[in-house]
């Protein structure tokens, strides 16, 4: 089966062609770095302008890149929610329009449970379940348990922020240009950076949550950079945010973040253990997952529990509509795909 996927939920036009669910004959990311960089961080409206100007593009190349036809194709697959509503509406209009003139199905497909998929992409199908979820981007930082892929159940989510909008703020924090979280990355990798320059802390939510917050651990890097708001005179000041400083305090807060991944996933197994569930994978995506430090610490954690671990390749860890169209193959094997009345959905339904 050869599906066509887009993606358009945020600043990330994607198509892509991908063969049985896990082929990936063509992926095609054109990225707005260079639209929202003067404004740290994205601008729904200049998104959903973008993407309505590179949508058809994308597509042409994603299909040349592929060497296949529209006439090729057996479905077309749309991330239609979570995500900007504007954005969404380029992709989803777009992908309608594809479906009907083509005559072939129509399959909505929601973008965090595809994060879940991306570590597919290219990757033998072993059998998997029950497998432990983890999504880990700029606007979703969530647990599941997965029977099979269509068996999604939450464990956990976050509270306030985001791991992937923390990264970001801390690096607005410490100066660092957009996109703050792969630069904030490269600082805190930067020679002689001392993770422990700082113990910032690292939430728990009591000793049972599974659900995760991060605006304390951004909190706390504010005052660790900026001094803590009338504070006593006789109060230590803050170091001065040199260079080295910054480093530091780049790793500092990288080490507290993937810690409290890593706290909620140890949790998450022994939960699922106390209830006769053994996990046997963990599948985890979204765009800090590309993060180095977090990579790392997984494949120890995953080799320590004797878990198999689905990281996604960088290139599948972004936004992408390769994990649109795999997962699309799953929904559409098991008769979920949509009609022409499909809507764009600002949350997700996991």
């Amino acid at each position: 089966m050869l599906i066509l996927g887009l993606e358009t939920s945020c600043d990330e036009t994607a198509a892509a062609v991908v063969e049985d669910g896990t082929r990936v004959r063509s992926s095609v990311v054109a990225s707005q770095h260079e639209i929202h960089g003067e404004y740290a961080g994205v601008v729904p409206e200049l998104a959903s302008r973008a993407h309505s100007e590179r949508v058809l593009p994308v597509v042409r190349r994603a299909l040349d890149d592929a060497g296949a036809s529209y006439a090729e194709l057996d479905a077309i697959a749309v991330g239609h929610r979570p995500g900007l509503i504007g954005a969404l509406l380029v992709g989803v209009s777009a992908a309608k329009s594809l479906a009907w003139s083509l005559g072939v199905p129509l399959v909505g497909v929601d973008h965090v449970h595809a994060h879940l998929y991306a570590g597919s992409m290219n990757a033998p199908q072993a059998k998997a379940f029950p497998a432990l979820g983890l999504v880990v981007s700029g606007g979703h930082t969530s647990l599941y348990l997965l029977d099979d892929w269509l068996s999604v159940r939450r464990l956990g989510a976050t509270i306030d922020d985001a791991m992937g909008e923390a990264f970001d703020k801390a690096a607005t924090i410490l100066g660092l240009p957009h996109p703050g979280g792969p630069n904030l990355d490269r600082l805190a990798r930067a020679p002689g950076a001392n993770d422990r320059a700082v113990d910032l802390p690292v939430s728990r939510l009591g000793g049972e949550s599974l659900d995760f917050s991060f605006s304390g651990l951004k909190t706390a890097l504010l005052y660790a950079t900026r001094g803590v708001p009338q504070a006593r005179e006789d109060a230590p000041k803050p170091l001065a945010l040199t260079d080295e400083r910054k480093r530091d305090l780049a790793a500092s807060f990288q080490r507290a973040a993937v810690g409290a991944v890593l706290l909620k996933l140890d949790r998450a197994v022994e939960h699922l253990s106390q209830q006769g569930t053994k996990v046997r994978t963990l599948l985890t995506g979204g765009g800090v997952t590309a993060n180095s430090r977090l990579r790392g610490e997984l494949e120890t954690w995953a080799n320590k529990r004797g878990v198999a671990l689905r990281l996604p390749p960088m290139e599948f860890c972004v936004d992408n509509a390769a994990m649109i169209a795999g997962l699309a193959c799953e929904l559409h094997a098991a008769g979920r795909v949509s009609g022409l009345d499909l809507r764009a959905v600002p949350t997700t339904g996991l």
